[in-house]
């Protein structure tokens, strides 16, 4: 999963989340354990943002950049080059 927003930036109080999940591998059980809104895509993602606070995006293209969400998330809205989290749950240890 990787994760954007602004609570990656230096903003001493965030607003939201948005984070991008791998679609092959993944298992959908999972998913569907965290509930329906976890895969609503619908009014600009609504349900999630109630929910979690935050939005959730399969890493497909990205409509109108052209690129995947994990591409898109690593440039700002100038088209500058900045970080995200990555996370990754198969890992046993975190550093």
């Amino acid at each position: 999963m990787w994760l954007n927003g602004s609570f990656v930036t230096t903003k001493d109080e965030p607003g939201d989340f948005d984070s991008v999940w791998q679609v092959a591998g993944t298992d959908r059980y999972v998913l569907d354990r965290l509930g329906p809104e976890i895969l609503d895509l619908t009014n600009r993602r609504a349900a999630q943002k109630l929910r979690f606070g935050g939005e959730f995006f399969p890493n497909v293209v990205e409509g109108s950049s052209g690129k995947s969400f994990e591409q898109f998330f690593q440039t700002d809205r100038d088209g500058n080059p900045k970080g995200i989290v990555v996370i990754d749950p198969t890992q046993e240890e975190w550093s």
